[in-house]
């Protein structure tokens, strides 16, 4: 039997309809796609002005972001020296259940033990999924501070510590960030302009949300899906050990300082939205 060709000028005029074919299913496909919910949650002594750049990227996707400000941070005026955990994850689990459906909880450096919390409130039905960005990653019993412990120890060379940019109040129930140390440690691949813009904006930082254990459970917390983005030039700390604390869905790394938010927004956009 033999084997049948199409002309050359049958094919010359097919692949391009082909191809074209497939670049709009593909397109197709991508608009279809549901819009996801995304609940955006700082970390210390910042607030939702940390994801400035962030949030109009997602937007622009047909995204819905909520980039909240914890109590007593940003906009929030409750006094630092009272807020707990708690108060935290309560912000975080009323922002979440005014949405209709699912939402994806980002948390960024503490910001990871506030959205552990909140998702073992909030149950697998109502949290999609939890993105860690360069954040503590907590077991059941585990807090910021334990886990800075464990994985963020000294420097044995006597390098300076990201810690010692800290400035404790005379109770010790409060602490704000050293000014004049941030740059080096969070924003040292920013633009001068983004730098002079989160001095502006740092915060006071109560320390109990810190101090305190997540209590949270295999049926809840264990069971959502976990995402890790670890930001390789990051001079606070290396994050990467952290990532191997709990069981994730896929770890991605960006090569950026503690603040990709700032300094590469396009591509964290993207890393977010990939998951």
């Amino acid at each position: 039997m033999k084997t049948k060709f199409l002309p050359r000028w049958a094919t010359g005029i097919l692949l391009p309809i082909l191809l074209l074919t497939a670049c709009s299913k593909e397109d197709e496909n991508k608009k279809s796609a549901p819009p996801k919910t995304y609940v955006l949650v700082h970390g210390a002594a910042h607030g939702g002005w940390s994801w400035n750049k962030v949030v109009p990227l997602l937007q622009a996707q047909g995204h819905k972001v909520l980039a909240i400000d914890l109590p007593s941070h940003g906009k929030d005026q409750t006094p630092a020296e009272k807020v707990t955990l708690d108060d935290y994850v309560k912000k975080v689990v009323a922002v979440a259940n005014v949405e209709e459906g699912p939402v994806i909880l980002v948390g960024h450096s503490s910001g990871g033990v506030t959205i552990a919390q909140a998702a073992e409130r909030l149950g697998i039905e109502k949290v999609e999924k939890l993105i860690f960005l360069d954040a503590f990653l907590p077991k059941n019993g585990e807090s910021v501070f334990s886990l800075a412990a464990k994985f963020l120890p000294p420097s044995p060379t006597g390098e300076p510590n990201f810690s010692d940019s800290f400035i404790f109040d005379s109770t010790g129930a409060t602490f704000t960030l050293d000014t004049t140390k941030v740059a080096h440690f969070l924003y040292h691949d920013c633009l001068a302009a983004d730098i002079l813009f989160a001095k502006a904006n740092l915060g006071r930082q109560p320390v109990a949300p810190f101090a305190t254990p997540v209590q949270v459970t295999d049926a809840l917390y264990g069971a959502i899906p976990k995402y890790y983005i670890i930001c390789s030039e990051a001079k606070n700390g290396n994050m990467s050990q952290m990532a191997t604390n709990v069981a994730l869905k896929k770890a991605v790394t960006i090569s950026s300082s503690h603040s990709p938010f700032f300094s590469q927004p396009d591509a964290l956009a993207k890393l977010i939205m990939g998951f």
